[in-house]
C-alpha cells in the first residue's frame, strides 16, 4: 500500500514506495546517484536500498552518525569525496538516514557545484514524522543548532516504514517527542489518544505517520520560509535545542527527541504562566513526558549557558527570547517573548519535577 502527500514542489511516498522510487530515477535519468549514509544505515537500511533500486551503480559516502559530526568539516568530507568522485550537476544525491543525514546531506547538495537534485530516504522515526518536510537544510555552527543552512526542496521524499523495524528503542522513543509536538500544538484529539500508549514497542507507528505529516504540511505551506506560523513547529525547540547542545559536550549526549521533551514540559510551563494554560494540563503534559522519557536533571551552573544559547536562536529579534507557546492543547501561539528569569524558572520547575537522587553530568 501507498500513499502520497502532495506539496507545491515535490510529493512525499509512505509505504511501499520502491516503485515510485524507480519510475522517477527514470524520469530523472541522472548521471550517477550519490548515496550519503553512517555506519548504521549503511549496514540496516543500504542493503533494502540497494536490493530495490534499478540503477546500475552508485556511489556511497558514509559519515560517523550523530548530531556531533552535524557540522562543517563533515561538509568537507562529503564534497571533497563528491569532487574526487567527479559527480557532475546532473547527479542525484540520495540521503539514506536521519535527520543529521538528511539536514546534512541537503544543505550539501545544495551548494556542491550552486546544487544538485536530492531525494530524503528518512530511515527514523523523527525524521520521518518531521524532517521530511519543509525544505529546511543546513548543520550547527559554534555549538548552535541550524545556524547555518539554506531552504531547498528535494525532488521527493520516500518513507520505508519497515526501516523503523531497525531502530533501537531510544530511537523510537526520540521520534515520538515529534509526534507529541504536532499534536499539542494542533491536534487536542489526537493529543488524547497519545496519552493511551503505555507501550512504544507495540505502536503502529503508519497510523501517526500520515497525520503528523499533514499538521506539518499545512504549516509549511502557509509560511515556507518560517516568516510567521512555522514558528508554531518551534514549540518545545527553543529550550531544547539549547539542552540538546549543552548535553552534547556531556559523557551522556542526549538524543534530539529527549532534549525536546524536556523543551516541551518548560515551555509548557511558560505557556501556564504567560498564556494562562490550566495547570492541569500542564500537569498531563510533564507526567506524560516523564513516563516516556529518562529523567535528566539540568544543573543550576548551566542555565546562564542556555540562556546565552537561547539569545542566540535564530527566531529571535532584538534581543528577546522567541517562544511559541500553547493554550489550550491544540492550539499554539508564535512569538511569545520571555525574559531569562522567567525561563530559569521554567527549567527549576522541571528540575522539581525529577527525584534529586538522579545523578548528572
Amino acid at each position: 500500500m501507498i500513499q502520497t502527500i502532495s506539496l507545491q514542489n515535490y510529493t512525499i511516498h509512505i509505504g511501499a514506495i520502491w516503485q515510485q522510487w524507480n519510475a522517477l530515477l527514470h524520469s530523472l535519468q541522472p548521471s550517477k546517484i550519490v548515496v550519503l549514509v553512517d555506519e548504521n544505515t549503511r549496514k540496516y537500511c543500504l542493503p533494502m536500498f540497494s536490493e530495490n533500486t534499478n540503477f546500475e551503480h552508485f556511489f556511497v559516502i558514509e559519515i560517523p552518525s550523530g548530531e556531533q559530526h552535524k557540522n562543517i568539516d563533515t561538509c568537507q568530507i562529503i564534497w571533497s569525496k563528491m569532487m574526487d568522485a567527479n559527480v557532475d550537476r546532473k547527479a542525484l544525491m540520495v540521503n539514506l538516514g536521519g535527520g543529521v543525514i538528511g539536514d546534512m546531506g541537503g544543505f550539501c547538495a545544495s551548494t556542491f557545484k550552486r546544487g544538485i537534485d536530492f531525494v530524503q530516504f528518512p530511515t527514523t522515526l523523527l525524521s520521518q514524522v518531521d524532517a521530511s518536510i519543509g525544505g529546511k537544510l543546513g548543520i550547527d555552527f559554534q555549538e548552535v543548532k541550524n545556524s547555518i543552512g539554506v531552504f531547498a526542496n528535494p525532488k521527493a521524499v520516500f518513507i520505508e516504514p519497515h526501516f523503523l523495524d531497525t531502530l533501537p528503542a531510544r530511537e523510537i522513543r526520540s521520534g515520538f517527542a515529534e509526534i507529541i509536538k504536532h499534536s499539542l500544538i494542533y491536534d487536542a484529539q489526537q493529543w488524547q489518544q497519545i496519552q493511551a500508549i503505555t507501550d512504544l514497542q507495540q505502536v503502529d507507528w503508519t497510523h501517526f505517520l500520515v497525520p503528523s505529516l499533514r499538521i506539518k504540511q499545512q504549516i509549511v505551506e502557509a509560511d515556507p520560509y518560517e516568516k510567521g506560523l512555522r514558528k508554531a513547529l518551534n514549540f518545545g525547540h527553543t529550550v531544547g535545542h539549547a539542552v540538546e547542545s549543552y548535553f552534547l559536550q556531556s559523557e551522556r549526549p542526549l538524543l534530539h527527541g529527549e532534549a525536546i521533551a524536556i523543551g516541551m514540559i518548560s515551555e509548557a510551563y511558560l505557556s501556564y504562566k504567560k498564556l494562562g494554560l490550566a495547570y492541569i494540563e500542564l500537569e498531563h503534559i510533564s507526567q506524560f513526558l516523564l513516563r516516556i522519557y529518562d529523567e535528566v536533571i539540568i544543573p543550576n551552573i548551566a542555565f546562564s549557558w542556555l540562556i546565552e544559547m537561547m539569545k542566540k536562536d535564530k527566531k529571535n529579534e532584538q534581543d528577546l527570547i522567541n517562544f511559541s507557546l500553547i493554550h489550550p492543547i491544540g492550539k499554539v501561539h508564535i512569538n511569545q517573548t520571555s525574559h531569562w528569569v522567567e525561563i530559569i524558572e521554567s527549567l527549576h520547575f522541571y528540575n522539581e519535577l525529577i527525584p534529586q537522587t538522579i545523578i548528572t553530568n
